[in-house]
């Protein structure tokens, strides 16, 4: 993941130049300092495969009993919770606020891989691994590989299109190769977790919804990926984490056994009201996955904590939303 150094430098010309902050974390070392263009806005692309409608926005809910979790203050955090058992929202807050996607676009780097194989397809030998260890560990190399390979920028607009996706954009054009730039928001992470239980292939759905399940403690750049969602429900849960900011290597290197690092609990306040900006320029932390029996809830949680936060208290404050989210006591650890 590049430092925040390299992501302010990097970051603030496309982010002035979108209301809503459009980019993310780079995927293949550092990027120069010479600012980027603005990414734009993603074009339609061909629609799915036959038999495979496309997600379009979730269905309408009524409103929670909790309109909104508290945050500690500097952090911006958007929210998303989707009950599929009762096709309702549990919860919405800043659901289309943008944030750059760090290691979330793996997900759509997975799908995208998968659309037009066929119900029937077998992955090559070479790229099995690299796709479980993406989903499982969030590999950069494997990640790198497979957008490469893939077509780059258009890959996130191939899925926006197919996937009916309302915040999402690709990198700026200038930095096509850095995915983590993409733009994303919790209420499109639900949207990509609805299309993938409930409308991809069964095979694509077992493959990736299994690694989802089977995630690693460690990253592979070892950064602790078990804040949020892995810290706070019982299994059966699966996750997608994603970071950026936080520089190429941990303070403490993430071993397998390790217990979570103790930090001091946070201030909170109540969430920031709109129409109030995310500081785009710092270091962002992200949690999503699903949460109990049958994959039941979607729950997204994407941050952006203030520039230099280091990697342990962004964890902890991530972990102690999650942790306060309108859920099932009988999820929770």
């Amino acid at each position: 993941m590049p430092s925040a150094t390299a992501v302010r430098l990097l970051m603030v010309a496309t982010f002035l130049a979108l209301a809503a902050g459009v980019a993310g974390c780079g995927g293949q070392g550092e990027p120069p300092a010479s600012a980027p263009q603005a990414a734009s806005a993603a074009e339609p692309s061909a629609g799915p495969p036959p038999g495979v409608s496309s997600v379009g926005a979730a269905p309408s809910a009524p409103a929670s009993a909790v309109s909104s979790v508290p945050v500690p203050a500097g952090v911006t955090a958007g929210i998303v919770i989707y009950d599929r058992q009762a096709g309702a929202y549990v919860l919405q807050q800043k659901a289309s606020w943008r944030f750059r996607s760090a290691s979330l676009v793996k997900l759509l780097i997975a799908l995208d891989y998968f659309w037009d194989k066929g119900p029937s397809y077998d992955v090559p030998a070479d790229d099995e691994p690299r796709l479980q260890i993406m989903l499982r560990s969030s590999d950069d190399a494997a990640a790198t590989a497979l957008w490469k390979a893939n077509g780059q920028r258009d890959i996130v607009t191939r899925m926006v299109g197919r996937l009916g996706l309302q915040d999402t954009a690709p990198p700026p054009v200038s930095q096509p190769g850095y995915w983590g730039y993409t733009a994303v928001s919790a209420a499109d992470l639900v949207r990509v977790y609805q299309y993938i239980l409930d409308k991809a292939p069964p095979a694509v759905r077992d493959f990736i919804m299994g690694n989802l399940h089977a995630t690693t403690k460690c990253g592979t750049d070892q950064y602790d990926q078990s804040f949020g969602i892995p810290s706070t429900f019982k299994a059966p849960r699966s996750a997608k984490q994603g970071w950026s900011g936080f520089g190429d290597s941990p303070a403490t290197p993430c071993v397998a056994n390790a217990d979570l690092p103790a930090a001091a609990a946070p201030a909170f306040v109540p969430a920031a009201a709109e129409p109030n900006k995310p500081d785009m320029l710092g270091d962002v932390l992200h949690t999503t996955g699903t949460v109990g029996a049958d994959d039941r809830y979607i729950v997204a949680v994407l941050s952006v904590h203030p520039d230099g936060t280091p990697f342990a208290k962004a964890a902890a404050n991530l972990t102690k939303i999650t942790k306060s989210l309108p859920l099932p006591a009988s999820t929770k650890l």
